[in-house]
């Protein structure tokens, strides 16, 4: 399941890339990522930076959130998160419009990390069963996670037992995502 969830992401990057080429003839671009180091960075303007994905290079796990929250994490989020180097990525399931999550270097990827062990902190207190988020959406209540126990992706309201799923696994709902450019 986890190559399956590499391949399925890598898929989507490039038709998100190739997305951009078709309506703008150049590599994906970011203002939001401006003036933050990657090794995704093609080149930069004075208001924006060109990127493209680029293998990912540090420790290919999320071991740190195992271990400081003592619990086995689903395989397909260790390869969602260390695949690649990208920049985050609209993308549309049906008629819900999110943004993918992605780590941009090495320095994020560690910040992302944490930002997942304060979720699963924070939903252990409130008692509910764990997730790990991989994308947003539009409502700051709400998230696009994987749950932890059974490996759905929900949209879920964050400190809610609020959720609904969206596809069976990682690697389906990869697949079933359009780019937004």
């Amino acid at each position: 399941m986890e190559n399956e969830t590499a391949l399925a992401l890598k898929a989507f990057t490039e038709r998100y890339c190739d997305a951009w080429h078709t309506a703008r003839g150049s590599w994906p671009q970011s203002e939001a990522l401006y003036g933050i180091p990657s090794p995704c960075i093609i080149s930069s303007t004075d208001e924006y930076v060109i990127w493209q994905p680029k293998p990912f290079t540090a420790v290919q796990n999320v071991n740190p959130i195992e271990q400081a929250m003592e619990i086995v994490v689903q395989t397909p989020l260790h390869a969602f998160y260390t695949t690649q180097f990208a920049g985050d990525m609209p993308a549309r399931l049906g008629t819900l419009t999110l943004t993918l999550l992605q780590t941009w270097s090495e320095e994020d990827f560690l910040r992302v990390q944490e930002n997942l062990i304060g979720h699963l902190v924070t939903q252990k207190r409130l008692k509910l069963s764990p997730t790990l988020f991989i994308a947003t959406l539009d409502s700051e209540l709400d998230v696009i996670s994987l749950c932890n126990l059974s490996g759905e992706v929900i949209k879920e309201t964050l400190g809610t037992r609020q959720r609904t799923v969206l596809a069976p696994n990682l690697a389906d709902f990869l697949r079933q995502l359009e780019p937004v450019v």
